[in-house]
């Protein structure tokens, strides 16, 4: 049994867009400039998130989802965490209460308190309201405190301070300032390399933190969890190249941690700068953002023509979503530019310009239910059938899962722990006996 002790609590808000991202990073930089060792996850489906989120804490950041990493992960790696941190916050994603399994059930699974993050822009007193809604919401969540974010003045938050309903406190009010900004695009915040002076706007962002009054520990909880059981090596002496630069970096660290862990051997690569392949059985190209670098991948034929190779030498490739879209013939950007990709499977990729697919999903065999997510605004035109659909626990509709040979490619983005030797046949090449609808 593992257990540990530490101040914990899962940063929300009532709805997307009120700061919650960048308080949960200010948070944690704050709290390891003052020497704590903080861990930091992220609840649900997310890349870009735990990016920033591992640069504010200076540590690893897994994902956690009460139905796509499983109840048992989620308790395994917060109790793991708090056998060294002092400080462990999960940042929540949408809405609290949005969704299902919500950010609030992970936070009742875990036994941590919830501490939203509250857009007090163009509000005074109906703030109160706003805290006492979300607190009462469920009577099995603990709300002991919230944030309120954008203030634009001392008097404003006197106001919203005021305004706070018996039993719960407002832990600080934040100023409206530039360091608490970050910026975005089609599939999220940008990538934490490509912000530069990131490290001094989180320490900008944490000063601003401080000066607000939002030092202050939140509540110590015991976390305690069954340790997983050892996955077999079915992956032992596999050698994995991973597509993995500015094109390609959409990458569960759970996900490399259990190839390694099956046994394979990982070995990194850039299709946009590299010239040749690591000696390898796969290749994994994960999602990312090939049409922002269609023109340079297009551009890079030794590359294309060792990744042409590896396929028609029959050895396994997963391609998953920006994958996807870089093995087909055509891609078309968001400025309507046709480039010349891979062509390992028929068809375009052409940017749509909105957001075509959002949801939680899985593919089913008998190797094992294998669950994860689609998000993409990019749609595919292509004469080939696919050989598999996922199924959709929620949000778009089931995305076709396409074959030739050993590649295997969809929009469809796994998390690898949940489905093991699934994810083991697709790294050999072995069939995937794909169970009925």
């Amino acid at each position: 049994m593992l257990q540990g002790e530490a101040h914990a609590a899962l940063i929300s808000a009532p709805g997307s867009g009120q700061g919650k991202s960048m308080v949960t990073a200010a948070l944690a930089r704050l709290h390891r400039n003052a020497g704590r060792t903080v861990r930091v996850f992220k609840h649900g489906p997310d890349y870009l998130d735990p990016m920033v989120q591992e640069v504010a804490s200076g540590q690893p950041v897994y994902q956690l989802h009460p139905w796509m990493t499983g109840e048992d992960e989620c308790r395994w790696r917060l109790a793991q965490a708090a056998q060294e941190a002092d400080v462990i916050l999960v940042e929540g994603s949408m809405g609290l209460f949005d969704g299902s399994p919500s950010s609030a059930d992970l936070a009742i699974l875990a036994g941590i308190p919830a501490l939203p993050v509250i857009d007090a822009w163009g509000m005074a007193q109906t703030f109160g309201a706003v805290a006492q809604g979300l607190a009462n919401y469920r009577s099995d969540l603990a709300i002991h405190e919230v944030i309120a974010n954008r203030v634009g003045s001392p008097g404003h938050g006197k106001l919203l301070a005021e305004s706070m309903p018996e039993g719960i406190a407002l832990l600080g009010a934040i100023p409206r300032h530039d360091a608490m900004k970050i910026p975005d695009r089609h599939l999220g915040l940008l990538q934490a390399h490509e912000l530069s002076g990131l490290d001094a706007q989180l320490d900008a962002a944490a000063k601003v933190l401080e000066e607000a009054g939002l030092g202050r520990l939140p509540k110590k909880v015991t976390l305690s969890a069954e340790p997983p059981t050892p996955v077999p090596e079915y992956l032992r002496g596999v050698r994995i190249a991973i597509a993995r630069d500015d094109a390609f970096a959409f990458i569960y660290r759970a996900n490399v941690e259990l190839l390694q862990a099956m046994g394979a051997a990982i070995h990194f690569f850039s299709p946009l700068n590299d010239s040749v392949l690591p000696g390898c059985d796969a290749l994994w190209l994960p999602g990312g953002y090939p049409e922002l670098h269609a023109a340079m991948l297009s551009a890079n034929q030794p590359m294309c023509e060792a990744i042409t190779t590896h396929h028609h030498q029959g050895k396994p490739i997963l391609a998953e979503c920006g994958g996807l879209m870089s093995c087909v013939e055509h891609l078309v950007d968001g400025d309507g530019k046709r480039h010349t990709m891979l062509g390992l499977l028929p068809g375009t990729a052409k940017m749509a310009g909105k957001l075509t697919a959002l949801g939680l999903q899985s593919l089913h065999a008998q190797q094992g239910e294998l669950r994860g997510h689609t998000y993409h605004h990019s749609l595919l035109e292509t004469s080939l059938q696919p050989f598999a659909r996922t199924r959709k626990l929620a949000g778009s509709e089931a995305e076709p899962i396409y074959r030739d040979g050993a590649l295997i490619a969809s929009y469809f983005h796994g998390y690898f722990p949940s489905a093991p030797k699934l994810v083991a046949n697709i790294f050999t090449g072995q069939p995937l006996q794909i169970l009925a609808q």
